[in-house]
């Protein structure tokens, strides 16, 4: 299993993905500018692999901070860290979940001790509990997701979902996964996923690396594929899912969701409950705007068009609850009415 980052002794280690497959390169940090910048330059990606290295991150600063004796200190700093890493990218919710576990946390170690010390490795820890619980959801993802597979089955996911964009396994490219090693004969057709071509880079590359048999198709030929009965199931992540149970997620997912809903084909969400925004409204959503380069080249490194071209770079869209079959979680999978069963699955009312 691919471990896309790890704790080294107050310093954080990741794998740029950005430069994937080209070379495999690592870095390491416990500053917080470099920290947020691996969020922000896409060196670090996917809804819970960002939630994850966020707190990692955290609890980097603090553990590495010169404060000795003053818990009043460290809380300045702490704020100081949660206000620039919450800055990095508006629209993943397991950014904004994990700062909020992260923060809490501190708060509660703050009212329970004056040795700091203490406070630093218990802020540690939480951040490893956190990188530890996303593996084993991933897991359960997996499990719960691979009964809905079949032997034989070709399944269409979209960006990257696998390890990479966890703290391991993966979210959808999971369910793939567990189905894999169930013995199920199956295959994967994977899109190039533009601008960043997450898809041909990164789920290709881990593929691969797992043996599963996988094609790559340009993003314009899901409609072609599935006209062809080239595929009978759909599987992607989430970066954010709405309690009525919309759908954000890397765009383009919009529209293969409707294409698959034209060819009577399951379109199936996987993701950590993490990854489920309790707060937020359809219309309160930001989506996150990305800079016009990345459609105007070709990974930053050739021009495919004018220069100067205006760009619109939406880095995610949303996904209507009507168009998606079932939400595969580590606590189970939810089907429809999202509004209600969602909020079941939560713990919480089923409202109306």
């Amino acid at each position: 299993m691919i471990k896309p980052f790890e704790w080294r002794d107050g310093r954080v280690r990741w794998l740029d993905v950005s430069r994937l497959p080209y070379e495999e390169v690592y870095h390491e940090s416990n500053e917080l500018e470099r920290l947020a910048q691996a969020i922000e330059k896409m060196e670090v990606r996917g809804a819970p692999a960002i939630g994850v290295f966020a707190a990692l991150s955290f609890a980097a600063v603090i553990y590495s901070s010169n404060v000795s004796n003053n818990k009043f200190e460290l809380l300045n700093i702490a704020k100081k860290a949660l206000e620039r890493l919450r800055r990095t990218r508006p629209t993943a919710y397991n950014l904004f979940w994990a700062l909020d576990r992260m923060y809490n946390r501190l708060l509660a170690l703050l009212n329970s001790t004056d040795d700091v010390n203490e406070i630093k490795d218990g802020i540690v820890n939480e951040a490893l509990k956190i990188m530890e619980e996303d593996i084993t959801q991933n897991k359960l993802i997996g499990k719960h997701g691979s009964k809905l597979i079949e032997d034989r089955d070709v399944i269409l996911t979209h960006c990257n979902t696998g390890s990479l964009a966890t703290a391991g396994y993966g979210t959808a490219l999971g369910v793939i996964r567990a189905a894999w090693e169930e013995g199920k004969r199956i295959k994967v057709i994977a899109t190039e996923t533009r601008p960043l071509l997450q898809g041909a880079r990164l789920t290709v590359w881990e593929l691969v690396k797992d043996g599963i048999p996988v094609t790559l198709i340009t993003d314009n030929m899901v409609g072609y594929v599935m006209a062809k009965n080239l595929v009978n199931k759909v599987i992607v992540g989430a970066d954010r899912i709405l309690l009525d149970g919309h759908v954000i997620n890397k765009i383009g997912t919009y529209t293969i969701a409707v294409l698959a809903h034209k060819h009577n084909i399951p379109f199936y969400v996987a993701a950590p409950t993490s990854t489920i925004d309790p707060h937020t409204l359809i219309d309160k959503v930001v989506i996150e705007e990305r800079h016009p380069d990345e459609v105007r080249t070709v990974l930053g490194r050739l021009y495919v068009t004018v220069k100067n071209v205006p760009v619109l770079n939406p880095a995610f869209d949303i996904t209507p609850p009507e168009l998606v079959t079932a939400i595969i979680t580590e606590k189970g999978v939810i089907r429809p009415p999202y509004h209600k069963n969602i909020k079941i699955l939560l713990g919480g009312p089923a409202g109306t």
